[in-house]
């Protein structure tokens, strides 16, 4: 069957079978960021936007994405660069294999919710597995960004 797909604002038209799961067509088209984890749509790591909305893409087939826009961590590389930083500071970041979960729902977080509570980015961030840390950084990372974004706003020197 034949897709039509905006990958990260590209345009792909493909023949693919039934029943590709849209995380190994993305992976296919070069989108090395969706991961895959736990193959039951349990641990955030193969999230992406379809239409600007999270989604686990190993939950999805791709036929289902067809005249969508998909949009993965590559396609937001300069929207994300302004808190990753702010998570590894804080150690959060150990192996890394978990953070392009985090951060694409951490963006979808900020767009939904400009100022979220603790409680707030717990919450959304729920269903992020990572293995290697308690949560905290990544909490304590965005609460910082947060607060230093803030204080421009306030203009305030950081």
């Amino acid at each position: 069957m034949e897709i039509n797909i905006r990958v990260n604002g590209r345009a792909v038209r493909e023949q693919i079978e039934p029943d590709l799961l849209l995380i190994d067509f993305l992976r296919a088209h070069g989108c090395l960021s969706v991961k895959r984890g736990c193959e039951t749509s349990n641990c955030g790591l193969c999230t992406v936007f379809l239409d600007d909305k999270p989604i686990l893409s190993c939950s999805m087939l791709a036929a289902r994405a067809d005249g969508h826009s998909v949009t993965t961590l590559e396609g937001l590389q300069e929207e994300a660069s302004d808190f990753v930083g702010f998570i590894a500071d804080q150690g959060a970041d150990q192996c890394g294999f978990c953070n392009p979960g985090f951060v694409m729902n951490t963006i979808a977080l900020l767009r939904e919710n400009p100022d979220p509570t603790d409680d707030d980015i717990r919450a959304f961030l729920a269903g992020n597995l990572c293995r290697c840390s308690g949560y905290e950084g990544q909490l304590r990372g965005i609460r910082n960004y947060l607060n230093q974004r803030e204080e421009r706003r306030n203009g305030q020197e950081v």
